[in-house]
């Protein structure tokens, strides 16, 4: 399993063809207290950097962008009943969608969590 980032302040967990997305702790916080979560549609296809989601806080309502091409294969139902996951467990259970992966070259140039760190410092 490898998690990758993206500048735009999400994670990508990857085991095999199958990416999990959530925002990070940084952005989390820099939202504030997250209110509402808009998830994509199971079989939706997404392209890298298109906005996939939305999530709302107190502060600001802001994009979830697909950080990879391929297709929303299941989204976190729980973020609907409760979106203050979102601020409680961000690289956990607040996990936003899975994409099955079209082109895995496009992993390139996505941030470890050393390069992520070294971003947001």
């Amino acid at each position: 399993m490898t998690v990758l980032y993206t500048t735009d302040h999400e994670w990508l967990r990857i085991e095999g063809d199958v990416a999990t997305v959530g925002v990070t702790d940084y952005a989390q916080t820099q939202l504030g207290d997250v209110v509402f979560v808009d998830l994509p549609k199971v079989g939706r296809v997404v392209k890298k950097a298109e906005a996939a989601a939305v999530v709302e806080s107190v502060k600001a309502a802001s994009d979830v962008y697909a950080p990879i091409s391929g297709e929303v294969i299941a989204v976190n139902d729980a973020l609907g009943a409760d979106p203050a996951l979102v601020n409680s467990d961000p690289a956990g259970s607040a996990w936003f969608f899975k994409i099955r992966m079209a082109d895995r070259s496009e992993l390139n140039g996505l941030m470890d969590e050393a390069a992520y760190k070294a971003h947001t410092g």
